[in-house]
């Protein structure tokens, strides 16, 4: 079978044309690609499929097989395949996901017009009702709550972006927090449908430093909806400009939520890797 290694900021996922290869089933295998010693190494598996609404469809997998609403460095992949493998002709169009139709505009080099270098996102709207993130709390939404785990306390403010994340703004970001309290955070009982988690510093009014624990796969380099997760919760709280550069391990994210239409967009840079044959039982 084959398939493409691709990354975003090191956000690296196993993707798959399933526009010509039928695979069954997908959880099982994102497990066993994704595996870093016995199989290729991967935060998991994106599935690149036909759609009836869309330029293509992207289903995704966590490396511990459970499926993801949404991925916004996948995403940027995802249209970089399409447009690079001639399945698409025009540099915007959309995309189908768990978490809706987004629309992606490319960016070519200006030497090679083949070659994608940057893709943009339209997001669409945040997510801020808790009953919709979902968070379990009484609260209508989730700014600036507070959380306890493993003995330490924190305050979280939550936004869906299609998929659900807790945002903790903290001085300086230890990794205590990412090994130890990241894991617990995930599973904490306020998120029953279990969240990603973003420790995130303020260095100026159009700067953010993230790290993410991602939901499913644990530490990833990047988290495009992660970041933009981090931006609306900035601006709820007053902490940030609705511009800003979110700063990654795997480097630097464009946001931006637009006040007119309250969409959230995102620009970030797509990577192929390589390309391989996985050997079917």
């Amino acid at each position: 079978m084959k398939f493409t290694k691709m990354h975003g900021l090191g956000n690296d996922y196993i993707y798959i044309n399933c526009f010509t290869i039928n695979v069954e089933n997908p959880s099982a295998l994102a497990v066993k690609m994704s595996d870093r010693h016995l199989g290729i190494g991967s935060d998991g598996l994106v599935l690149i499929m036909p759609s009836k609404v869309a330029a293509a469809r992207m289903r995704m997998f966590n490396a511990d097989g459970s499926e993801a609403e949404m991925c916004g460095n996948a995403i940027r992949c995802v249209a970089k395949y399409l447009y690079e493998h001639g399945l698409v002709q025009e540099k915007s169009f959309s995309v189908e996901t768990q978490a809706g139709i987004k629309a992606v505009t490319l960016q070519t080099a200006a030497a090679a017009k083949s070659e994608v270098i940057s893709v943009r996102v339209d997001l669409g709207e945040p997510i801020l009702e808790s009953s919709r993130i979902p968070v379990l709390t009484d609260a209508a939404q989730a700014v600036n709550l507070p959380i306890d785990v493993n003995g330490r306390s924190y305050h979280f403010t939550a936004v869906s972006l299609g998929n659900p994340h807790c945002v903790i703004f903290v001085p300086e970001i230890t990794e205590v927090m990412i090994t130890q309290d990241g894991p617990a955070l995930e599973t904490h009982p306020f998120f029953p449908s279990k969240t990603n988690v973003e420790f995130t510093t303020v260095t100026s009014p159009s700067s953010l430093q993230m790290r993410v624990w991602e939901r499913g796969s644990g530490e990833t380099l990047a988290c495009g909806t992660g970041a933009c997760a981090a931006v609306v919760a900035a601006v709820i709280n007053g902490l940030t400009s609705r511009q800003v550069q979110v700063n990654l391990r795997g480097g630097t994210l464009e946001v931006e939520w637009d006040q007119t239409t309250n969409h959230v967009w995102m620009t970030g840079p797509a990577v192929e890797v390589f390309d391989g044959d996985w050997l079917l039982d």
